[in-house]
């Protein structure tokens, strides 16, 4: 008797995750963020949260849309979060020489900023990319684990938003992703990459904070500006003439 109380306790249990497993609505907060359980938030707390399996539904032949209705999670940023993600990009960077500061800013009132752009497209054209590729840009987060080396999204980012494309004359990356460090960390961190990369570079902070950089054919833009929960929202743009 006991034995069949004891499988039929486990039956019960099994049936319940079962259940609570094919639930999957998400609490959405006052500032429309998802909401997610801590131990969820700690499970993801990767450097770079990226899984190809979360790749959205097929839009093949839908227009390439930086939207947030299939986005990961976002977190509220933290005075913890944002030291760990600092400190993990700044060893990162130190494991490759001294780290360099910013470079002056550039006044540039002719700069567009890409923030409220709401299609890859939209955002490569805005930036100067090559229009050509655009209609073939592919939309999912796996292209955000294939940036070259330049335009690696910071520790700890959160990534919301990828799109890409490698073909002949076509080498697109767009990625948007989150992060709980300063604007001036998150460049800092882009920057030593461009600068090490050999990059030319000019910043700009006029609406958005901007790193533009280019070498030869290699051409990379940052933007980085406020975002719900405290966080920092990074956009970057790569792509080769």
């Amino acid at each position: 008797m006991r034995v069949l109380s004891f499988n039929l306790m486990w039956l019960t249990l099994a049936v319940l995750a079962l259940s609570s497993c094919s639930d999957d609505t998400q609490p959405i907060n006052a500032d429309g963020t998802i909401g997610v359980d801590p131990l969820v938030a700690r499970a993801l707390n990767d450097p770079l949260m990226v899984d190809p399996d979360l790749a959205y539904r097929n839009e093949a032949n839908a227009a390439i849309t930086i939207r947030h209705d299939h986005a990961l999670p976002t977190f509220a940023a933290t005075t913890e979060a944002s030291q760990r993600a600092r400190e993990v990009a700044r060893l990162e960077l130190l494991d490759g020489g001294s780290i360099s500061n910013l470079p002056a800013v550039t006044i540039d009132e002719g700069v567009l900023p890409i923030g409220g752009l709401s299609t890859a497209g939209e955002i490569v054209e805005a930036v100067g990319g090559p229009g050509r590729c655009t209609d073939r840009l592919g939309e999912g987060l796996a292209w955000a684990a294939r940036m070259p080396e330049v335009a690696q999204v910071m520790p700890h980012g959160m990534v919301q938003q990828a799109a890409g494309v490698d073909a002949e004359g076509c080498t697109v990356r767009v990625v948007r992703y989150l992060t709980p460090v300063a604007i001036e960390d998150a460049l800092q961190y882009h920057f030593n990459r461009a600068v090490r990369a050999r990059l030319s570079i000019t910043r700009l902070d006029d609406p958005e904070a901007i790193l533009q950089a280019s070498r030869g054919d290699m051409n990379f833009i940052v933007h980085a500006r406020p975002a719900a929960g405290g966080m920092k929202a990074i956009d970057l743009v790569y792509w080769e003439d």
